[in-house]
Order: C-alpha cells, then structure tokens, then sequence
C-alpha cells in the first residue's frame, strides 16, 4: 500500500480516540483487523422494496470472501436504496439524495476502498455519482438480468412487455385477463429487467467507464458466474487501495466517449443522457450534448435485443455480451484505464459473437448509425434528445399538429375521450414534466396512444416533452427538452394546432409559427405547486436541467476524503 491506510487516523496508536474506535468496531473482528490493513466498504443498495437488488446480500457474501483473501478487512454499508417501478414522485427525484448519503458515509467513515453492489435504475449513477466525489479506490459490481420471460411461445421482455401488452388491452385486442396471467411468464427470476433498459444500459455503461471488472454487464443474475465476479472483485479492490488507483484515473473524458459508443451499439436508453452529463459534472470533465451526439453518430447498432430489437438479455450473455460488442468497435474505442489496471481496449478477448442473429457484426449491423441523437430548434434550444433505434423510420422526419396536454394529469384525464381532437399525424405534447416541474422528470414520456388511434392499428406517432421514459420503451418519442416549461423553455407557448417540424437526420426540432406571434403568447409553465419544506424544497431550488444532467447545482465537482474536524 502506498502511504499509510486512511483508516489509521481512527484506529492507529493508544489515545483515547483510537481505543474507543476499535473497542466498538471489535464485535469478533480478530486484533490484527486494525494493524493498517485495507478497510473495504461494500454499499449495498440491497432492499426488499427494490426487487432488482434483493439478491445483493448473496453478493455482499462473495465479495467479503474476496476482500478478506487478499488481506483485506470488508465492512458492509447499506446505502439508500431506489426502486424504480415503486417510488414516487419518481426514482430521479431521489437519485441525487442517495448519491449525497453515499458520499457523505464513505468520507465519514474509516474506508480506505470501496465496492459499489448496483443494479436498478438509480442505484448505479447514484452510486457512482457519490463515490467519485470521494475519490477513493473503487469499483462496482452490478447485478444482472433477470432470466428470460416467454409469453404465448415468444419472448416477454420486462418493461417492453409492459407497454405492448398494455397498449393492446386498450386497443381492445386482448383481455385484461391474460394481462394479469403475463406477469409471472415476465419476471421469472432475481435481477433487474431483462431488456437492454435503463438497468442493462448503465451495467453496460458502468463497465464502459471502466468502473466493473470485465464481463459484468448482462451477466444474468442468477448465474453462479456473478458470483465467482463478486469473488474476484473483492480480490481486487484490496490490490486497488496498494495501487491508489482511484475514480480521478478511471472516469476521463475518454471514458465518457466510450461510454457513449457502447450505449449506441447496444440500442441503450436515453436515461444515460443525463447521468453521464451528471457525471461529467461531477468529476469537472468538459463534456456536453454535442459529445453525446458525435460520439455516438456513426457507431453501428449490433445488440438485437428489446426494445431496438427482438432478443433478451440472457441472449445477449450467451451471445457473447458487451465483449461481443466492444470487439466490434475496438477501433472506435479510446485506450482509458479502468479498474482492472488495464486500458478498456487492452482486456477486449476478440472473440467473436456466438449467435449473430443476437450480437451482429460490425459489417452487417442492424443499422449503421445508431447513437442517440440530439435535437436542437426553437422548441428545445438547450437540446432534446431522441433514440432513432426505438423510432419508427417513417416518423423520424415529420410534420403534424401538436396536441398539448398540461401536466401528466391533464394527460390521463383527457387522451381516453372518444371525442379528443387528434389524428395518427398529430403531434402528442407533453409539459410540466421535466426536473423542476414534476418535480423529478419522470419517466411519462412515451404516452400511450389516444384509444381511437389504437384501433385503427395505429402503434407510434410522434410524442414530445420534457420528461424522461423508460430504457424499455420505444417509439418516436422526443425527450428532455430544454429549458424545460416550468423554466420558462419555448414549451410552455406551443398551442394545440401548431404545426412542429421533427428532422431527426439534420437534428431539428421547431415550432412553426412566427416569432412575432410566440412573442405575444403567455408561457404555460404547467409546474407542481412550491414545496415549503424539505427534501423538494432542496431539490426544485437547486436541480438543474436535463442539458446539464438534471442535477443539483451545488454538487457540481469532487470534494474529496478529507474530514477536517475529528469525532470526540
């Protein structure tokens, strides 16, 4: 270990401080627990309310062998926990919160290395978010998939099946009955959703970063394989805390890119978006929309797997997983260092797909440009952003009437009327839904369709907002615009009947009425009411906007390790 362990500051030497530190930290640890060895915390986002994670002790299990192996002492933390099917407002709302908490324990405690244990949604930039602040040796172990579903002799993906499933018992085409028999078929076994959502995204991205050791992301969750990782993980983070290799040396501009490479061949989620931006934010690396945008343009989509294809995440493992995917872009990659000590390029097997019906060639892709684009125009000056991969391609360039709904209750109170204007040509429009005016950016983006346009077998249309929508969505579907209404954003003066402009190939999105005329409109700001009191009232006064990550201003840059006032 280079210097003396961190955690000697509350164990070293015989004064008063030390004594009490180690007598109430003994409860059966052995003497030499406190001779200067690593102090390894494992933050366990672990809950029963986060189903994704309810596997996490098992994990925690192996890791701590893993740690004491290699002369380590693990010490387990729970962190707050944000399942994202259960929480509301919406699990973004918290996502900063629990970042604080995990910042704010590893600095107060006796940590000289840490092991992240993520796996839904939030729980992943949540973590990271908060352990790069502190910037001590780290690294994480995410979750994995879920098993395969099957519903009727074809594949039911998690959250993807939702929203089929969903629009065709409103559509009148199956019965509510067999809804509700499909949802044992869907989720058959521990893990996050089985799609390349959000969850399989930032697995993907965590090791994209170089934050996971090799093969973690899609390795299904109840594969004993996560465990030998588990295991390994432990093993190395003690060689992390000898090293000083920390998340300053890991989470670089480069990696960032390559981030953003990897979510493009994959198909990922939008929700990406905002918690790389966060990130960036975080460890005060120049990165922005338009990095997104070049970064991610001409990389090939290779993952067919829902919702930008037909495959599930145990598929994906079998195929080959992101290493499958990584050799195919190797050349596009940058060498940045990850946890493993090695650049990201350097620990890529070459092995090639096993099933290229799953993981495709970078010769013959499922579409040859498939990052996220992002929009600009007088509807969205600071961006929107949009997945071309989850899009239908005839809507991708399009002109229609806008249809606009204040609020998400102003939506659901309204789009079931038989007798509401619109037409499959329309344009759905959706305010009052981004950071600051839910609060929380939810994920309501991709609106159901109006039941008329259903029946007539009608299954996208273009849908713009502020809000975010689930990695397991799909659909033409426009998101994060910024300013945001509740900001004072062009979105507050579109009117119903306005005709909106989308050309995702020139990244264009504008409301098409004269400036004169926008001038002389009043902005519907369509926000909740103002919190008085706690965590809102923190939040809606210092969010910031999807363009910058929907963040908290003030946690903006690392703060470090270092306690300035000793417990007494």
């Amino acid at each position: 270990m280079s210097g003396t362990a961190r955690s000697q500051q509350w164990y070293a030497g015989d004064s008063r401080d030390a004594f009490i530190h180690r007598a109430w930290m003994r409860r059966g640890l052995p003497d030499h627990a406190f001779d200067g060895r690593p102090q390894i915390v494992i933050c366990n986002t672990w809950s029963d309310l986060t189903p994704c994670n309810s596997h996490f002790r098992e994990i925690a299990e192996h890791v701590k062998r893993g740690v004491w192996e290699s002369g380590g002492v693990p010490l387990e933390l729970p962190v707050p926990s944000l399942g994202e099917t259960l929480l509301r407002p919406t699990a973004m709302f918290f996502r900063d919160l629990a970042a604080m908490v995990v910042e704010e324990l590893i600095r107060a405690n006796p940590v000289d290395g840490v092991v992240l244990l993520g796996g839904c949604d939030k729980t992943v930039p949540s973590l990271l978010l908060g352990a790069a602040s502190v910037d001590l040796p780290t690294l994480m172990v995410t979750g994995g998939p879920m098993l395969n579903g099957s519903w009727q002799g074809r594949p039911l993906g998690c959250g993807t099946g939702v929203w089929e499933l969903s629009e065709e018992v409103r559509a009148g085409r199956m019965p509510r009955s067999d809804l509700r028999r499909a949802e044992s078929a869907m989720i058959r076994s521990r893990g996050h959703c089985n799609t390349m959502g959000t969850a399989s995204t930032m697995a993907c991205v965590a090791e994209a970063l170089g934050m996971t050791l090799p093969g973690n992301a899609g390795l299904p969750a109840p594969d004993s394989r996560l465990l030998e990782l588990s295991h390994a993980a432990g093993n190395r983070i003690v060689e992390m805390v000898g090293e000083d290799l920390r998340p300053s040396a890991v989470l670089t501009r480069e990696a960032l890119l390559n981030a953003v490479r990897v979510v493009a061949a994959v198909g990922g989620s939008t929700n990406a978006v905002v918690h790389l931006l966060a990130l960036a934010r975080r460890v005060g690396v120049d990165f922005a929309l338009e990095d997104i945008d070049r970064a991610g343009r001409d990389i090939p989509l290779l993952a067919d797997v829902q919702p930008a294809g037909a495959h599930l995440m145990e598929d994906f493992h079998r195929a080959g997983g992101l290493d499958a995917v990584l050799g195919q872009i190797k050349d596009r990659l940058e060498p940045a260092v990850t946890v493993s000590g090695r650049p990201l390029t350097d620990q890529i097997s070459g092995h090639p797909s096993a099933d290229l019906t799953v993981i495709r060639t970078a010769d013959e892709p499922i579409a040859r440009h498939a990052g996220l684009a992002v929009l600009r125009g007088n509807l969205c000056p600071d961006g929107a952003v949009i997945k071309p991969a989850a899009a239908t391609p005839e809507l991708l360039r399009h002109r229609g009437r806008a249809v606009v709904f204040d609020g998400i209750e102003d939506f659901h109170a309204r789009i079931d009327d038989p007798g509401l204007d619109v037409e499959p040509s329309d344009v759905l429009v959706l305010r009052g839904c981004g950071p600051r005016g839910y609060p929380g950016m939810p994920e309501v983006g991709n609106m159901p369709l109006p039941p008329k346009v259903l029946r007539a077998g009608v299954r996208d249309m273009v849908r713009i907002s502020d809000a975010r929508m689930s990695g397991t969505a799909f659909g033409t579907v426009v998101l994060h615009i910024a300013p945001e209404s509740a900001a004072g954003g062009p979105l507050g003066l579109v009117r119903s009947g306005d005709w909106i402009e989308l050309d995702v190939e020139r990244r264009v999105l504008r409301l098409d009425v004269p400036e004169e005329e926008l001038a002389a409109r009043q902005p519907v700001t369509a926000a909740a009411p103002p919190a008085e009191s706690g965590w809102e009232h923190i939040y809606r006064a210092h969010v910031e906007q999807a363009d910058r990550g929907a963040g908290l201003d003030f946690l903006a840059g690392t703060r470090g390790s270092f306690v300035a006032r000793e417990s007494h």
